[in-house]
């Protein structure tokens, strides 16, 4: 009997990529806002982030072991940085106990429940982070006020946001460079947009990830409140468009969020799509409902529509043909 040649699909070229070295690219990329929240959240910053991975880790590792009881994927760094961006959405001064059960949805449920790493249909962390904003409010809207280096935690002075300060009409804006450095109140991860920025230029550099997602989000939302204020007022502005880009966690959930792999479209045309409708619904939701933030329900609604995305919006398949005329 012949023996048979079995050929795998295209491509076959190895590009040396892996999960770790992706995961651990985009921990690196996140550096430089952690050190900010460190600067102007202190103990506290430290303290939830560090909870936070710790527990997000230790309940991949009992899942798979004690109920899944398969591999021990841990090392692979994506429980590690679900735990990081869990963190990044969290207020500063947000008690320890609520950070664990933060962690333990966002895992147990945003993620092991689908079948781990690859199977998840929406984001891990939004899902923990939504999950604690519905169940406990007035805790992850507290938000700590930030200093330089300071060494309290529970004990925090809190104010406002800047979101909430435009919601509300009330309250002195902060100035752009306070905005850009990070000094304003707001979820640990999401203050300086200069960090997110210089994250976002690395992903791009090391093609962790491409400018599509990040740069329709942001574009969307710039459109959107430079017609409705431009509407209002009878003036061309763009003061207050600029301040619902660089305030609230747009830039976060933008550049690190929305960007992850598995729940996000697969070719250009549906990566701009996507970011297109969570640049709507965050402006809508900014807009018009009673909450001044939207992205985490932006992206996870978009979330659930990238299956119909990715079915309408194929990437080009290698070795296809295409016809003339």
């Amino acid at each position: 009997m012949l023996k048979q040649l079995i050929v795998s699909p295209s491509p076959h070229i190895h590009s040396g990529d892996s999960i770790e070295k992706k995961m651990y690219g985009v921990f690196v990329a996140l550096i430089p806002a952690f050190l900010v929240s460190l600067l102007y959240f202190g103990l506290g910053a430290l303290i939830v982030t560090a909870v936070s991975i710790a527990s997000c880790v230790l309940f991949e590792f009992l899942i798979q072991k004690f109920l899944i009881k398969g591999k021990i994927t841990i090392f692979d760094g994506s429980a590690i940085l679900t735990g990081l961006l869990l963190a990044f959405n969290l207020p500063s001064n947000l008690p320890v106990w609520i950070v664990v059960i933060g962690a333990s949805v966002a895992i147990g449920i945003g993620k092991m429940s689908f079948g781990g790493l690859g199977n998840n249909i929406f984001n891990p962390a939004l899902v923990g982070r939504v999950f604690l904003l519905i169940s406990f409010p007035a805790q992850m809207t507290t938000w700590p006020e930030p200093g330089f280096f300071p060494v309290t935690y529970a004990d925090a002075t809190t104010g406002a946001t800047t979101l909430a300060m435009m919601k509300a009409h009330f309250g002195v804006l902060p100035s752009f460079v306070s905005m850009t450095l990070g000094k304003m109140g707001g979820s640990l991860g999401e203050v300086s947009a200069i960090a997110l920025i210089l994250g976002f230029v690395y992903m791009l550099w090391k093609k962790i990830i491409t400018w599509h997602i990040p740069v329709s989000i942001v574009g969307t939302v710039f459109i959107f409140f430079t017609i409705v204020i431009s509407a209002h007022t009878g003036e061309f502005a763009v003061k207050f468009p600029l301040y619902q880009v660089f305030s609230g966690g747009l830039l976060l959930g933008a550049i690190f969020m929305a960007t992850d792999y598995v729940t996000s479209p697969m070719s250009k045309k549906g990566m701009l799509i996507y970011g297109f409708g969570i640049g709507i619904l965050t402006s809508v939701i900014r807009r018009y409902g009673s909450y001044p933030e939207g992205v985490s329900f932006a992206v996870l609604i978009m979330n659930a529509l990238t299956p119909l995305i990715n079915t309408y919006f194929k990437p080009k398949r290698f070795g296809e043909v295409v016809k003339n005329g």
